[in-house]
């Protein structure tokens, strides 16, 4: 008995702890430029969202939810990273309702420690993006497919309804969310069928009055069709251009060895863009989990073939199962389109986690298991350390203030295909904006997004009437403001003041120019 409440109060410290551990680098108003798209569409209405969103790379149930908060609260920097913090503290939690519940307090307690102290929470817990409620509606859709299985394995007569439900509405709310979400639920619900379809078979053989897998079947149709129904109209809107727009994504590059190491490195440190960590040092760190995470599935197995025991890894081995086929089948479809991209592999985290999780639980050593979570304690100290010094850093505020202390009524800011000038003029939303697409992105229907009455240039013709201020704003040259002296000339172009900027929050560059064209 006391060992019990040792192990439950543990386990709710460490939930705190850990809580408290990945709100640590989120409390700033820095962004990059999908943090200002985030902040842009969440401020339109909901028929707007939708109809802007359609034009956009990703589902559009995130921003709907951040908008209800734009509602409350206002547009709140704060506020909005306290709500991707959220997602994954109630992932911890769910460790210690549900995780500890249907595999036990081991896999439970691992399951929410991993959660909070694997370094990509601490890099993801304040991003202003969907990545983090993704991944929670995954791993609920995840869970209670599990327990509809389950119960339809033991044969269960008192058929769970709630179970049903509830695996309902987050495998349409991952749809919702990320079309990688959207390929978890599909997967999940495939193999849920195919397994329905086998057992109803199996057991009408045994005894033909039994209906029970008859109404497992109703039930799963029944979810289905509902599913199919309610995406219905986004696929119809947005499905079709949303791919069109991610195989045009430009960024995105195609399946390589050096794409499939960046995955294995992200989901272990959460590097990406910035390393937060040396890469031979986060190499080394995803080899030591993944390596003792397959050595316990090796030994939980073997056991379990000692003891001649069926299906009690069944949980463990298709959380890695699902994992590899959501990645096979993006793979597949990214040798025509790519789309394979690490960031978007943290819909399946939890998966992740809860296979680690399982497996350390069920085969590791006690010492090997307690060694290995003190080195990713100490791996995330770091990483969060990193995060955080990035986060806070004063260079961050320095372009802002540069533009703030010289603006004036009826100036405009312009900026080309790079994220900084997004991002300074979403900070500024009460001043005109110009985009320059001098790349000729096409974006224009899912720009609608950014700033008050955003306009959208190819040529610098447009602006050969206008006469008045602008800022300039590219990221590490001058290249527009030089295409202006040459187009209009230095006589009729008067630089008031120009300077370069290195921020530490994503690495971003400005070099900003303010002048006035007469």
């Amino acid at each position: 008995m006391q060992k019990e409440k040792i192990a439950k109060y543990s386990h709710i410290a460490i939930i705190i702890l850990g809580i408290i551990f990945i709100s640590i680098p989120i409390f700033h108003q820095n962004i990059w430029f999908d943090e200002s798209y985030t902040l842009g569409i969440v401020s339109k209405s909901f028929s707007d969202i939708w109809n802007i969103g359609s034009n956009d790379v990703h589902p559009i149930l995130y921003y709907w939810m951040l908008h209800i908060i734009y509602l409350i609260f206002g547009s709140n920097i704060y506020i909005y990273r306290i709500f991707s913090m959220i997602p994954v503290a109630i992932l911890a939690i769910l460790g210690y309702t549900h995780i500890k519940k249907d595999f036990g307090e081991k896999v439970g307690f691992l399951f929410s420690f991993l959660t909070l102290f694997l370094p990509i929470s601490s890099v993801y817990s304040g991003e202003i993006r969907m990545y983090t409620w993704a991944m929670l509606f995954v791993s609920i859709m995840s869970i209670y497919a599990y327990r509809i299985y389950r119960q339809v394995k033991n044969n269960e007569r008192k058929i769970k309804i709630k179970n049903w439900a509830i695996f309902g509405v987050f495998s349409l709310a991952s749809c919702y969310t990320h079309y990688y979400g959207l390929a978890t639920a599909g997967v999940i619900n495939v193999l849920l069928f195919i397994y329905l379809i086998i057992k109803s078979i199996k057991e009408h053989k045994k005894d033909r009055t039994n209906k029970i897998y008859t109404f497992d079947l109703k039930c799963f149709t029944i979810t289905a069709i509902i599913q199919v129904l309610l995406y219905l109209p986004w696929f119809m809107v947005a499905v079709v251009k949303q791919i069109e727009g991610m195989s045009n994504g430009f960024w995105i590059p195609g399946p390589s060895l050096a794409g499939f190491l960046q995955i294995f490195i992200f989901q272990f440190t959460g590097n990406l863009d910035i390393l937060f960590i040396s890469e031979p040092i986060a190499i080394t760190f995803g080899a030591l989990i993944s390596i003792y995470a397959i050595y316990s599935m090796i030994r939980a197995i073997k056991e379990n073939k000692k003891k001649k025991e069926k299906y009690t890894n069944i949980a463990g081995t298709w959380a890695i199962g699902i994992y590899f086929i959501v990645m096979i089948c993006i793979l597949i479809i990214s040798i025509i389109k790519p789309i394979l991209y690490a960031r978007y592999f943290l819909n399946l985290t939890g998966l992740f986690i809860f296979f680690i999780a399982f497996f350390m639980a069920k085969g590791g050593r006690k010492i090997l298991t307690t060694i290995l979570s003190i080195v990713i304690l100490i791996v995330s100290m770091y990483i969060n350390y990193n995060v955080s010094k990035m986060n806070y850093d004063e260079s961050n505020t320095k372009p802002l203030e540069y533009v703030k202390q010289d603006l004036q009524e009826g100036d405009i800011i312009l900026f080309g295909n790079e994220g900084s000038g997004f991002v300074l003029s979403m900070q500024l939303i009460d001043v005109p904006n110009c985009f320059y697409d001098r790349e000729h992105w096409n974006v224009e229907p899912a720009y609608e997004a950014f700033g008050k009455d955003m306009l959208t240039i190819k040529t610098l013709e447009p602006l050969d009437d206008y006469k008045g201020r602008i800022w300039i704003v590219n990221a590490g040259s001058y290249a527009i403001y030089d295409e202006f002296v040459q187009r209009y000339g230095e006589e009729n172009i008067n630089l008031i003041k120009r300077e370069g900027f290195s921020a530490k929050y994503h690495e971003y560059q400005y070099t900003i120019a303010l002048i006035e064209k007469e």
